[in-house]
């Protein structure tokens, strides 16, 4: 279990697909676990939107959009992205999480838009690193066989492995090694149910807490002296 307040006075930007569009799904459950971690979040998710979508403003189906200890925005056909530079110039974020995988996987499609698919994911690494700015990417979870969106266990392991390899130098949190296949319940095939999402949640924060590059951001606590090195005792 995270110990409390574990980001205590960290402030982290959230961005992603769907599952962070809609108030049942993984926005509000995520805020939540990472605001009583002590973290200051604000979390942006729009319908479909795929790495390239987050390089400019692009209209979605659906969107929303959440700060800590505050109700979400939630919105339809009028949600857009927003450029991730301007993001991180407004919030001026410790972190940013990134959430992409499933939007960019093409499940329905015999083979997967790698070059595509890399020169979207590059060029919104390029630009994150371009603020010096921490960043941690976060993949896909599995998913149930079949569906709306044609989810399906080979596709999914294949395009986690994908975005490991070419995410830096954000830094990869592999959703499939927090359950098994099939372990979450779906809605869709792709969506995961609330109980899902609840699990996804509390393993995104629980790995946030365990990255070595996340916890050396943490600000000392206010009133607290700085760490003194012991002088050598004379011989």
């Amino acid at each position: 279990m995270a110990a409390a307040a574990a980001l205590l006075g960290l402030s982290i930007l959230v961005i992603g697909e769907s599952h962070l569009s809609l108030s049942h799904f993984l926005v509000n459950p995520l805020v939540d676990d990472l605001t009583k971690q002590g973290a200051v979040v604000h979390s942006v998710g729009a319908c479909g939107a795929g790495a390239g979508d987050w390089l400019k403003t692009t209209q979605v189906a659906c969107g929303a959009e959440r700060r800590s200890n505050a109700p979400g925005k939630f919105q339809g056909p009028d949600a857009t992205t927003k450029p991730i530079k301007d993001l991180i110039s407004a919030d001026k974020p410790d972190v940013v999480v990134v959430i992409i995988g499933d939007t960019m996987a093409s499940y329905d499609k015999e083979v997967f838009p790698r070059t595509w698919a890399w020169q979207t994911t590059t060029a919104l690494t390029k630009e994150i690193a371009s603020t010096k700015t921490t960043c941690v990417w976060v993949g896909p979870p599995w998913g149930k066989e079949g569906g709306k969106y044609k989810k399906n266990d080979k596709r999914v392991e294949f395009v986690s492995k994908f975005f490991a390899a070419n995410v830096a130098p954000c830094i990869y949190v592999d959703s499939l090694s927090f359950s098994k296949p099939g372990e979450w319940q779906t809605i869709d095939g792709q969506h995961l149910t609330g109980a899902g999402y609840k699990s996804w949640s509390a393993s995104i924060t629980n790995a946030l807490i365990d990255l070595p590059a996340v916890q050396a951001l943490k600000k000392p606590a206010t009133g607290a002296k700085p760490a003194t090195t012991a002088k050598p005792a004379k011989p």
